[in-house]
């Protein structure tokens, strides 16, 4: 990666980390939801706000010894995705109505070549502002080049706040 995205990747991790630091000052409590096999942590509490690491999709079909894991279109990832986010959420004692930002950052589908915004908004819209969960989070959609899990269309990351 080079140029003005590289900058811009690293500025924004930069600002995010430099919240996250705001964020738990003194006398706030930290708590790192991690597994010794991942070089990131899943989540890190910090005070009553959750952070949770940007989620990917799990297969619709998983690989054989001659296919391929298929995870589907960008509907279909992020259904999956926010699936995902919702159990993680519900470990820790938060539900969708928790959440308080979102970003996903997503690329074009090798088929179409294409980014797939409205697929993306399909399945966001069925998890918030609904009827049963009218709470929508501030978010940021943002396109990339590519992701590191190159089957992947999306990936998403959400700060909940534990409300009292």
């Amino acid at each position: 990666m080079k140029g003005p995205m590289k900058t811009l990747l690293l500025t924004s991790a930069l600002l995010l980390t430099s919240a996250a630091h705001a964020q738990a000052g003194p006398g706030v409590t930290v708590k790192h939801i991690q597994s010794e096999k991942s070089p990131i942590a899943a989540a890190v509490w910090a005070g009553d706000t959750f952070y949770l690491s940007g989620q990917l999709p799990s297969p619709v079909t998983p690989a054989t010894a001659t296919t391929p894991a298929d995870y589907g279109d960008t509907k279909t990832q992020a259904t999956s995705i926010f699936n995902k986010i919702q159990a993680a959420l519900k470990e820790q004692g938060l539900d969708m109505k928790d959440v308080v930002k979102m970003t996903v950052f997503l690329t074009a589908d090798p088929k179409t070549g294409k980014l797939d915004f409205p697929g993306l908004q399909a399945s966001y819209t069925t998890f918030f502002g609904t009827a049963a969960q009218p709470n929508k989070p501030a978010r940021s959609a943002v396109q990339v080049a590519a992701l590191v899990a190159p089957w992947a269309l999306l990936e998403i990351e959400v700060i909940a706040v534990h409300s009292k």
